[in-house]
């Protein structure tokens, strides 16, 4: 034989291409292979084998779940560095699908990202996630994601179906990593079980490095012992803000929320609900077998206000301020030792707990040296034991949550094969 590796380079191009392989038979030159394979993946086949031999980009093709603040930020980014990818990285990026909450729209050939907004108003047909999901796949594009924008528990429970049709995921989506264990079970074994990638690493901390740091931190060795951060924007906002000889408390929540920074009910950011799946989501990086209501849980919203289905959001901002005066004291109580108030997440690796609650921190801490809406998340490990390894930063937005989904979408063109 003359050259090396030819055989290496089809069945790799063929199993990352998610192309099962039933007969093999190689004959008396290196260039004379065949392989038998279902007829369905015939075109993916064909199409992933000369890419691999014959072309310089890597085709990677997209469908989108969810085409709001996230992912139309995500298409405005892949628009911007589409000539970029191609030229310095070979990377071809194709989105050939969107979807909304009530509608989508599919095209094999790719959507013009310049006016996508437009086809999708004139051309969308109803939704339909299965009937999404086969259109991708048998689209013919040997290296297939859906990214799933979305806060929804409708897309995560697609990913299994989607996987074993042969496409990877990408996702913001806090839900599937802190649902039901045995579901997030068995798409992470799936994902380790074959060529098919879970990437998530936006589910904490936007486009902050926290799950990957995380991940490299175990993978080499490191003894986590405990994570702690300000892992909400929005309670990052509130705390950093309040000043109880300047404006109650409740005046903080109704600027927030007049200015965009809450959720249209406060209540979803003040519960913590949102917090404690990002607890739940790092326990399970460290291997604790942690379900949602396993997290010791302390919410911000006055138990008289909590249901929703009783007191609307209206009557929740009007009545709001009768509790002023205990969050006053906690204040006080904290300036009083020199302190201030933060609400932290809490992973005790040790322990095998996660909690949400209002803590005191020193002045000096570096939980208390924040500005604005900024995430901070403290590992303490056996390695960096007298100082933690900090990750800080803007840990919310449509546009920093958009590039750590695209963030993941380079590292999956990586793991497929796009030239380094």
């Amino acid at each position: 034989a003359s050259r090396r590796g030819v055989a290496a380079t089809l069945f790799a191009a063929l199993a990352k291409a998610s192309v099962n392989i039933r007969a093999i038979a190689q004959g008396c030159s290196e260039y004379n292979i065949t392989v038998l394979i279902d007829g369905s993946d015939a075109t993916k086949a064909l199409r992933a084998v000369h890419g691999r031999f014959y072309l310089d980009a890597l085709p990677l093709g997209i469908g989108l779940v969810g085409r709001g603040l996230i992912g139309s930020a995500l298409l405005q980014q892949l628009e911007a560095q589409r000539e970029t990818l191609l030229e310095t990285h070979r990377l071809d990026v194709r989105v050939l699908g969107v979807a909304s909450s009530s509608k989508m729209l599919v095209d094999p050939r790719g959507l013009d990202l310049k006016n996508w907004q437009a086809a999708f108003e004139a051309d969308a047909q109803p939704l339909d996630l299965q009937a999404f999901g086969l259109l991708l796949a048998g689209s013919g594009v040997p290296n297939m994601v859906v990214v799933d924008c979305t806060a929804s528990d409708e897309p995560p429970a697609m990913y299994a179906e989607w996987m074993r049709q042969g496409l990877h995921v990408v996702t913001p989506n806090k839900r599937l990593n802190s649902g039901p264990l045995p579901r997030h079970e068995y798409i992470r074994a799936r994902a380790r079980e074959s060529y098919i990638h879970y990437l998530y690493e936006a589910t904490v901390g936007a486009g902050l490095p926290v799950v990957a740091t995380l991940q490299h931190l175990v993978a080499s060795g490191d003894r986590v012992r405990r994570i702690e951060g300000i892992f909400s924007g929005t309670l990052s906002f509130l705390f950093n803000s309040f000043a109880p000889q300047q404006e109650p408390f409740s005046a903080v929540v109704a600027q927030a929320r007049a200015n965009g920074f809450t959720e249209p009910d406060p209540r979803d950011d003040l519960g913590g609900q949102d917090v404690a799946r990002k607890v739940v989501i790092l326990a399970r990086e460290c291997g604790i077998d942690l379900e949602l209501s396993d997290v010791d849980l302390v919410s911000l919203v006055p138990e008289p206000l909590r249901d929703a289905s009783a007191v609307s959001p209206e009557e929740f901002m009007r009545r709001l301020p009768e509790f002023d005066s205990g969050m006053a004291e906690l204040a006080a109580q904290a300036e009083a030792q020199g302190e201030c108030l933060r609400f932290v997440g809490v992973v005790d690796v040790e322990q095998g707990k996660g909690s949400v609650e209002l803590r005191r921190y020193p002045r000096q801490h570096a939980f208390a040296q924040l500005s604005g809406s900024d995430n901070i998340i403290a590992f303490h490990t056996a390695r960096y034991d007298q100082q933690p390894l900090i990750v800080r930063g803007p840990g919310a937005g449509a546009e920093v949550t958009a590039g750590g989904v695209f963030s993941d979408l380079l590292r999956l063109a990586a793991y497929v094969g796009a030239p380094s």
